[in-house]
């Protein structure tokens, strides 16, 4: 109910504020910042290079072996020049899409896919939070944007939530107060 009525679209618009604000932000922090924009890729080496670092002592960052191969092996094919701008410019994507409501159960979809590789890298930091808050508006992509850009752009590809179903729950509701008088 919470996901396919446009009733409770208001109930995302909060939500939806504060993911893609801290999406916008993080991606812009980065496209400010030389060693991710000036084509080094100096900051998402050196992030590669500590997460995929085992300690003498202690757990190393990286919990499953598969993904610190999978790090190791972009780092040492030197990806990190380029893959450092598809991070930055798809961080303010994911962000602007999900603020301005434009395709927001997609741009939530690749935020929880940034998320869930930043915690397979040992990250931690707020990509929990955004992960799950992701998750709730990847389920609820028909109505989250309905104050916002998928109001027009859904219909497009033929997609409608279903305002009529908001009708009817004002109904019951009034219904059940109406019958609490008697």
């Amino acid at each position: 109910m919470l996901t396919g009525n446009v009733f409770w679209s208001l109930l995302w618009l909060p939500l939806r504020f504060f993911v893609g604000r801290d999406w916008l932000t993080h991606g812009t922090e980065k496209f400010a910042n030389p060693a991710w924009m000036d084509g080094s890729g100096k900051a998402l080496a050196g992030y590669w290079t500590g997460a995929v670092r085992i300690p003498e002592e202690g757990r190393p960052p990286i919990t499953y072996d598969w993904f610190r191969n999978f790090l190791q092996y972009m780092l040492d094919h030197n990806w990190a020049t380029w893959f450092s701008k598809v991070i930055v410019f798809g961080e303010m994507l994911v962000g602007l899409g999900i603020l301005v409501g434009g395709l927001v159960g997609l741009a939530a979809f690749f935020g929880t896919v940034l998320n869930l590789n930043f915690g397979l890298a040992g990250t931690a930091s707020t990509n929990p939070v955004l992960f799950g808050l992701s998750v709730l508006l990847v389920l609820a992509w028909r109505v989250a944007g309905w104050w916002g850009l998928d109001r027009w752009i859904l219909p497009i590809f033929g997609i409608r939530p279903n305002p009529a179903a908001a009708g009817a729950v004002i109904a019951a509701a009034e219904t059940a107060i109406e019958n609490r008088r008697r």
